[in-house]
């Protein structure tokens, strides 16, 4: 199941979550997110299923790309750092090689990353720090957030590329999310997408709404809102503005599809995250 509406954390550009698994061989239900996460199990060991099952033990990495169904089949007590974060807000810049773990994971590759031993705790501070500086009203915070995000996805990316190469062969849901995720904040439509990967746009917003439970113009709006969600909480750009940032010509369907989702207005959102 896709949440439509996302929580308070999960409306944030970035956000970290300290949880724990407690012992259980019953399979958990699956879901999908819209954005993308990754777990850092610190304690015990897990069976996930994400298209295969995988184990995970203290020290691995486990990848969620957004869109990808998964689920937790059985649970020795695992206890993890995961960090969620709007790949839309962060392809269009210089983080976007770092998200080729991801786009690996989405065409077919291992999800799990082995980090050396000698690297585990100096990742779990990073991300330890990161989930600080989503909690703190501090100076910088946008582009701080923004720098330690980079540095954990960095030592990912560098495991991950020793790894040896997959023969991958992405299909049409992952290449129409990968492009999505790198341009819907530009003027793009289902034609736009379709052309992209090569498909009719009825034969794409199936396979997509079939494998995810949402259409290309729902992810397309998706990314745009977290855009949106973003530049509200760390910009004073007006409405008007953030809406041409993110693909809307007229501000008044970024308003619209705003509370549609969310229940109020990007003004009032934004009144509401700061008195917060």
């Amino acid at each position: 199941m896709v949440d439509s509406r996302p929580s308070p954390s999960h409306s944030r550009p970035v956000w970290v979550e300290r949880f724990t698994k407690e012992s259980s061989s019953r399979p958990s239900p699956s879901t999908i997110h819209e954005h993308a996460a990754l777990a850092l199990v610190t304690e015990g060991h897990a069976v996930v299923e994400l298209r295969d099952r995988f184990e995970v033990q203290a020290g691995d990495v486990l990848l969620v790309p957004a869109g990808e169904r998964h689920r937790f089949i059985r649970n020795s007590r695992t206890t993890a750092f995961g960090v969620g974060f709007c790949a839309p807000c962060y392809a269009p810049s210089e983080l976007a090689s770092l998200l080729d773990p991801f786009e690996r994971a989405r065409s077919g590759a291992s999800p799990v990353v082995h980090l050396p031993t000698e690297r585990h705790e100096h990742v779990a501070r990073l991300i330890a720090e990161l989930g600080a500086e989503t909690h703190a009203d501090r100076t910088h915070r946008r582009l701080v957030q923004k720098s330690l995000l980079a540095l954990v996805l960095a030592e990912v990316t560098r495991t991950a590329s020793v790894a040896p190469a997959a023969n991958l062969q992405p299909g049409v849901v992952a290449e129409a999310l990968h492009f999505i995720e790198r341009m819907c904040l530009e003027p793009i439509s289902l034609s736009d997408v379709a052309r992209a990967v090569g498909k009719s746009p009825s034969y794409v917003t199936t396979a997509l709404k079939q494998a995810t439970g949402k259409s290309v113009v729902e992810w397309i709006i998706a990314g745009r809102l977290s855009e949106a969600r973003n530049r509200l909480l760390h910009t004073d750009e007006i409405v008007e503005v953030i809406a041409e940032r993110v693909g809307y010509a007229d501000a008044t369907h970024l308003i619209r599809l705003f509370r549609r989702t969310h229940g109020v207005t990007p003004a009032a959102w934004r009144h509401q995250q700061r008195r917060r």
